[in-house]
């Protein structure tokens, strides 16, 4: 098996968003702002190769939206996700599966491109993987939530015949390699990806821990459906991930790809960052 990074870019958010009640005196320190009070953000995907599987997660913002949507993001950078793929290698032709963490335009932005004016699954010959609870909640969305459920980056792929569901059942193994875990606090049934990788847990973090500055407790993004839930899973995940000496990798981490945890008097913090080509 092999896995690598996949890096589609960086964009913009607003850093009291992303920091939820964290004062900016504090979060600036960790990730500062620009003028207008925006942070760089990375959408980092995982490639992940084992036999004749090559299985993609996430798979960034995508470039289809027109330009008024990307003047709210400020996209930014050399990296897309097509150069990333030809770095290792490949193209999107060889994805053999997707699996799609949440439906939110920057996590799964690049699975539907405009090919003559239609809008098609780029990952032609690809299973997508979500799960039904996952998938009422962002074709069925709420008031708040809505602005990040674009129906172009979403229906495509059920009309394609592209789409599987899994059951949102903690711990469900998805592949020999990967089982899925689920949290709520974000979005409801957000999936999170547990590889097994040379006698290694990584588990890709999506928006449960979008960075490292993120790991504190009470650092939970404005952005999250539920916060307080979003506060119990992440003192549930971390006190397991740092017993279990876990490696989390970060989507959105604009310069942390992984962290491994300790326990100090503060509570669970990051220990040695590294980049997932080092594990």
């Amino acid at each position: 098996m092999k896995l690598y990074s996949v890096n589609t870019g960086y964009f913009k958010l607003d850093g009291g968003a992303m920091f939820g009640v964290v004062p900016k005196s504090i979060w600036n320190k960790l990730n500062p702002a620009d003028e207008n009070n925006l942070c760089s953000w990375a959408l980092r995907c995982l490639l992940i190769e084992d036999g004749d599987k090559l299985v993609l997660v996430d798979n960034g913002i995508g470039d289809k939206q027109d330009a008024k949507f990307f003047g709210h993001y400020y996209l930014h950078g050399d990296d897309t996700l097509d150069r990333s793929l030809a770095k290792h290698g490949f193209t999107k032709d060889d994805i053999t599966d997707v699996v799609l963490s949440h439906l939110h335009f920057d996590h799964c932005g690049g699975s539907i491109i405009k090919d003559g004016g239609k809008l098609v699954p780029a990952f032609k010959h690809a299973t997508y993987w979500s799960n039904e609870r996952h998938w009422k909640w962002a074709t069925q969305p709420n008031d708040r939530e809505k602005a990040s459920f674009l129906k172009e980056n979403i229906l495509p792929i059920e009309e394609s015949g592209q789409l599987k569901f899994i059951p949102a059942n903690e711990g469900h193994q998805l592949f020999d390699f990967m089982k899925i875990r689920f949290v709520n606090g974000h979005t409801d049934a957000m999936m999170l990806p547990q590889i097994d990788y040379n006698g290694k847990t990584i588990v890709f973090m999506a928006d449960l821990l979008p960075a490292a500055a993120h790991i504190p407790i009470p650092y939970v993004m404005a952005y999250d459906m539920f916060p307080l839930t979003t506060l119990n899973e992440k003192k549930s995940f971390l006190s397991e991930a740092a017993q279990q000496d876990y490696i989390l990798f970060f989507e959105h981490d604009p310069n942390i790809e992984c962290c491994n945890l300790q326990m100090t008097e503060k509570g669970v913090r990051q220990k040695d960052n590294f980049k997932l080509e080092e594990i």
